[in-house]
Formats: C-alpha cells, structure tokens, sequence
C-alpha cells in the first residue's frame, strides 16, 4: 500500500506468544478505537477474509480491492504463510493478521475502508479482528461476521434491513445483528475502528446486492476459501 504500510507493526506490540500477554495486548489496543466517523468519500473499498491450506499449516490471507461506486473487483491479492498459532477462541486476529497484513501491504492503491470476516468491538475483551487490523494500520474498518461470539439480542425481524442493537452483560451496545437479506441467517456487524456504530450496517447494506454478504468479504471469501477453484474441479468436462 501507499501510505501507513501495516507490516510495520506486524510483531503485535512485542508479544511472546502467549495466550495471557495476547489478552492483555487486545485490552491495550481495545482503548485506541475509534468509534466515530472518520473517513472521507469512499472510492475504494476492500474486503478481507482467511482461509487455510494443508490442513491448517498454512494461512491464506485474501483481499479484494473495489470500486465503491461501481463494486467492480480492481485488484486482489493472496498471501500465504504459516500458521503462527492454533486455533484459540477469541485470539483470531493473532493467527489471521500476519497473512491479511502480507496481502494488504501488496495493493497498489490504499482502501478507503476495509471490510473484514469477523468481529470488530463485539468481542470479549472489544477487539476482534477487524478492530485489531483498524488500530494497527490506522484505517478505517468494519466486522461483518456470520454468528455471535459474545452478546445477546431482542427478536430480530424477517425482512431485508431489519436490524436490532447486540448488547454486552452490561447492556452496552456492542455492534447490530442485522438481515441483510430477507429470511436469511443474519449478520453481526460492529465497528473495527474510525467507524461508528450507527454508520457500520448502514454501510454493510449499502454495499450488499442479492447475496447476503456484502460483496467485498463476499469476494474475499471466495478468494480466501479457493471456492471456485473447488467448484472447477467438480464441474465436468464441456470440451
């Protein structure tokens, strides 16, 4: 990228890889979003998502850059490499950010914001990984994942927007479950950071078409999950 290369801070604050220093770094940075709207007028949006390779061996970082007025894809880019840790619920962003890091230090052109698979502050300690990249590369971003990993909610209705605030044991909002297509399974969408939690679904359904997701971790996780090179594989033979 351009300007405010993440890679920068790709050693996490120093941590040593343990589980308790990695909490303890989430509460730090936690403090250093930001939950208001600042950003200017969106031109180029990305999506970011993670899969993995050899049976888990390797991490799989994919981003996809779009116009934001047009959602025409104009550049993507995949990086590869080990996985630095297992699996441990609510640590994600230490096992995914060094790949997502690699593939967005290889755009060409800097997103104006960034939608990331997972959480943003609608995580136990208020820092998923959408909210780890925000801090750490300075931009703005949002979390749109596809189940709850802390919170509860009021019903939610049928219809495509309906949407109802996700609340921490305190009663704090922490992002919005939102159905961003009718009588499907809904979002969580909270702000990652320079996000505010208003504005974050009002931007995850400005930028979703017939699919449920929006379509830049819509095409982010095709790209990270090797969807259509699976489904290549499986098609027959029309020679």
């Amino acid at each position: 990228m351009t300007a405010q290369t993440p890679k920068a801070k790709v050693d996490f604050n120093g941590w040593d890889g343990s589980t308790v220093a990695a909490r303890e770094i989430q509460k730090q940075l936690a403090g250093e979003v930001v939950l208001a709207d600042d950003f200017g007028p969106l031109k180029l949006i990305a999506g970011v998502d993670v899969g993995f390779e050899e049976a888990g061996r390797i991490t799989r970082a994919a981003v996809v850059l779009l116009d934001a007025e047009t959602l025409e894809p104009l550049e993507q880019t995949l990086a590869r490499v080990p996985t630095c840790m297992p699996y441990i619920p609510g640590l994600l962003s230490f096992r995914e950010l060094p790949a997502v890091l690699q593939a967005l230090d290889s755009l060409g052109q800097t997103p104006d914001l960034i939608f990331s698979d997972g959480h943003g502050i609608a995580h136990p300690r208020g820092l998923g990984i959408a909210a780890h990249l925000g801090v750490i590369t300075g931009l703005p971003t949002i979390g749109v994942a596809k189940k709850i990993l802390t919170g509860q909610h009021d019903a939610l209705g049928e219809a495509r927007g309906d949407q109802v605030d996700l609340l921490d044991k305190s009663g704090k909002i922490i992002g919005t479950v939102l159905r961003s297509k009718e009588k499907v399974r809904p979002l969580i969408v909270s702000p990652g950071n320079r996000v505010s939690l208003k504005t974050a679904p009002q931007l995850v359904m400005r930028f979703v078409t017939r699919y449920r997701l929006p379509e830049p971790t819509r095409l982010a996780d095709r790209l990270a999950s090797r969807r259509d090179e699976k489904r290549s594989r499986t098609l027959p033979d029309q020679q």
